[in-house]
């Protein structure tokens, strides 16, 4: 029985099958690789819907412009089929220049999907207990630290006498201070009112604090002058500067974390070190 002629695949069709299985490939690689260095959502999906699309274009050419279609009638006896049909069936499934035999598409297809398939293993090691602290230490690490100029909203490096009484001043470390974790506020307050010693210290009544409510976040920044308290706008979280930025009334549950601070021999202000506790919103290890 003579081999049927299987038509050749149009110039170039081959090429582009493959371009599209490797960009898939790259896109796998690309999301584990940046799920693997810290993760950031938007080029994860980016990277996401690069694999599947290259995968979905690949497919698509291959099964458009090397898979026969259209309305076929064969007649048959019955089943199983003749055996020269059989034949003739795996004569066109074994040819060299088969559609399903072309070892380039196959090898292509493979690396794409393999690539896919280990892709997907790596957002499992979230669910693994051995990175439920890297959270926590990222948020321990701030850009205030000893010897860290505060400056105000327009970067000029503060004095003492830059935080008039009764006032609150936003300060930002000198360096950093696009950092989200970064601003703070700056007050003075009576020292003989203080119902608790600042956990930071205080100079000559001047303490400062992290600008971050411990319940969700948002910036503190609504100040009782005469009260000492400090109101959350988005929960209505209260504070008590007084007793050390105490909560005293909303959800918070947390006080504002302090930061120490001292005048250098210019007399500009300085931080001695970092805040006293991680800033910002609660999470699992704290209320």
């Amino acid at each position: 029985m003579r081999r049927p002629r299987v038509a050749p695949a149009p110039p170039g069709v081959n090429g582009r099958i493959i371009l599209s299985f490797l960009v898939s490939a790259a896109g796998a690689i690309g999301f584990a690789v940046t799920y693997g260095l810290g993760g950031q959502t938007q080029w994860e999906g980016v990277c996401l819907a690069v694999a599947f699309a290259g995968l979905a274009i690949g497919l698509a050419i291959w099964g458009r412009r090397l898979v026969p279609v259209g309305g076929y009638v064969e007649e048959h006896e019955g089943f199983p089929p003749p055996p020269e049909e059989q034949a003739m069936v795996a004569a066109v499934l074994t040819a060299p220049d088969s559609p399903v035999r072309r070892r380039g598409l196959l090898a292509a297809l493979g690396l794409a999907l393999t690539a896919l398939g280990v892709a997907a293993l790596f957002p499992l090691r979230s669910l693994l207990p051995s990175d439920r602290t890297r959270p926590v230490r990222a948020r321990e690490v701030t850009p205030w630290g000893p010897g860290v100029r505060l400056l105000n909203a327009d970067g000029r490096p503060l004095r003492p006498g830059d935080i008039p009484a009764g006032s609150v001043v936003t300060v930002f470390p000198e360096g950093g201070a696009d950092a989200g974790d970064a601003p703070a506020f700056a007050v003075r307050l009576r020292p003989e009112r203080f119902t608790r010693p600042p956990s930071a210290g205080h100079l000559d009544g001047l303490v400062v604090y992290s600008l971050l409510c411990t319940h969700a976040g948002c910036p503190v920044r609504l100040y009782l002058k005469g009260t000492g308290r400090l109101l959350c706008p988005c929960h209505q979280s209260s504070f008590d500067l007084f007793a050390d930025a105490q909560p005293v009334a909303g959800p918070a549950a947390r006080r504002l974390p302090g930061l120490p601070i001292e005048a250098d021999a210019d007399g500009y202000l300085r931080a001695t070190g970092g805040f006293t506790a991680p800033p910002g919103a609660g999470y699992w290890s704290r209320p």
